[in-house]
């Protein structure tokens, strides 16, 4: 419950130094999610080119013979 309450007094804290200390997260979380993005994305290309091939491959039956 301790680490709520500092959560809490850090949030509604007015010195500029937590301010500074939100921006250097933020900007941390979004490199880290810049870094993931790069590293999935060769991935879901793949196998979305994979899926693509798979969907122009398979035909629509229109009536049962």
């Amino acid at each position: 419950m301790r680490a709520l309450a500092r959560l809490k007094s850090f949030a509604l804290s007015e010195s500029g130094a937590v301010t500074v200390d939100w921006v250097v997260l933020t900007a941390a979380l979004v490199g880290l999610g810049l870094a993931v993005t790069n590293t999935v994305a060769d991935g879901l290309e793949s196998l979305s080119n994979e899926i693509k091939t798979q969907l122009e491959r398979d035909h629509i039956v229109e009536s049962f013979n």
